[in-house]
C-alpha cells in the first residue's frame, strides 16, 4: 500500500477573499501559489487546509494540535476572532474553539495544564 503523505480537510466557504483574510491575515497561514478564485489551500507549519467556494456552504469541524492553546487564545482574542469556547482543560487536552466567517469550527488543543 502507498504511504499517506498528508491528509487535509476541505472546508466549504461562501466568500474566498473573506476566508483568505481570516486564515492568512488572522491565523497566519500562507495561501497556495496554485490558488484560483474558487479553490485554494492554506498552510502553516507543514499542515494544510483546503478551501472550496460553495454557494451553500455547510459548516465543518477540524482539530488542530499545537504547543500552547492558551497562548493562541490570547493572540487571537484581540484580533476579533470569534471564540466559541475559551481555554478549557478537558483532562486529555487544553482546548479552545474558534469559528471562521462561514461557521466552520476549529478546535485547537494542546497538552493539559498541570
Amino acid at each position: 500500500m502507498n504511504t499517506i503523505e498528508s491528509i487535509s480537510p476541505i472546508l466549504s466557504v461562501a466568500d474566498m477573499q473573506r476566508s483568505l483574510g481570516f486564515y492568512v491575515d488572522l491565523l497566519g497561514f500562507e495561501n497556495a501559489e496554485w490558488c484560483n478564485d474558487t479553490f485554494t489551500g492554506v498552510s502553516r507549519d507543514g499542515c494544510s487546509i483546503l478551501l472550496r467556494q460553495d454557494d451553500d456552504p455547510a459548516p465543518s469541524r477540524i482539530y488542530i494540535s499545537l504547543e500552547n492553546a492558551r497562548a493562541v487564545h490570547d493572540e487571537l482574542k484581540p484580533k476579533g476572532v470569534t471564540i466559541v469556547m475559551g481555554p478549557t482543560d478537558k483532562g486529555h487536552a487544553l482546548e479552545i474553539t474558534i469559528e471562521d466567517p462561514d461557521g466552520n469550527l476549529i478546535r485547537i488543543g494542546s497538552e493539559p495544564e498541570k
